[in-house]
Formats: C-alpha cells, structure tokens, sequence
C-alpha cells in the first residue's frame, strides 16, 4: 500500500519526515513529493488524478500559509486526503489550518494540528486498519506502547 505524502515545498520536509517515518514503521510505502499547488499544478493534477490506478491508498499534504495543497488533491481523487497545516509566515500556521480546514461541502480533506504529519500518517493507519487486521494489530500495539512510555 502506497500512501502519497505531498509537500507545497522542500523547506517544508523536516515538519512532513514524521509522516514518512509513520508510515514506514507500519510497513507502509510513503511517496515523498515536493508539489505545490500553485508552482506545479499540472503535476498535482496528473498524480493524483490516476493515484488509485497506481496503487495509492491514501494522501497527506503538507502546505503552509494559502495551504490550497490539500484541496487541489482532493478535488481530483476519491481517495482521503488528509491534510497537514505548516507552520510559518506571519499567522504561524494558523492561516494555513483555516485554509485546510474550510473545504467546500463535497470536498473532504481531514486536517489534523498544525505541524502535525505523524498524526496524519496515524490517522490513514487507522483507516487502512478497518479492513486490515494484521495493520490493525499493529496500530493497537503502537497505541499499548504509547501508552507506557
């Protein structure tokens, strides 16, 4: 299972890595992209627009400030979109969670915290884990030793 993890640019790999590192440790392939809605539309549109075909499951994208990142993938795919607000510019992140969060009815993009990629990549876990029991071992596991660390 391939989970497609987008970032509106490369200043912005060090707050996505968790996402990456997430999703590895549940044995799940991250294909790490630095695409931008704005810079590189027509990328973003070729990608996820045939993402299902070539064995996506899922996307988390990461975007600060405007944050249209998020949305430009889920208004091309059926897949969840999970989207992940970045820190920075002059409103520290919270004028991309307002931008991730506000997608228009029809158009679903989870958001999780700002900077918050690993949940992301736990939250896809968590809906992979519904028809996945092996992956669903291994969330509860991770949650047991969260738990006691």
């Amino acid at each position: 299972m391939k989970v497609g993890v987008l970032m509106g640019s490369p200043n912005d790999e060090t707050k996505m890595q968790p996402a990456a590192d997430t999703l590895a440790a549940f044995g799940l392939e991250a294909d790490v992209r630095v695409l931008s809605a704005h810079r590189n539309p027509t990328q973003v549109v070729e990608l996820v627009s045939t993402a299902r075909e070539n064995g996506y499951v899922a996307f988390i994208c990461g975007a600060g400030m405007a944050a249209h990142l998020a949305g430009v993938v889920a208004a091309h795919t059926t897949l969840p979109v999970v989207g992940v607000p970045l820190s920075g510019g002059a409103l520290n992140g919270v004028d991309a969670l307002y931008s991730t969060v506000q997608m228009p009815k029809g158009i679903p993009v989870a958001t999780v915290a700002i900077d918050g990629s690993m949940n992301a990549a736990l939250l896809v876990v968590e809906m992979l884990a519904i028809s996945d029991p092996d992956l669903a071992a291994r969330l509860t596991e991770d949650r047991e030793r969260r738990a006691s660390a």
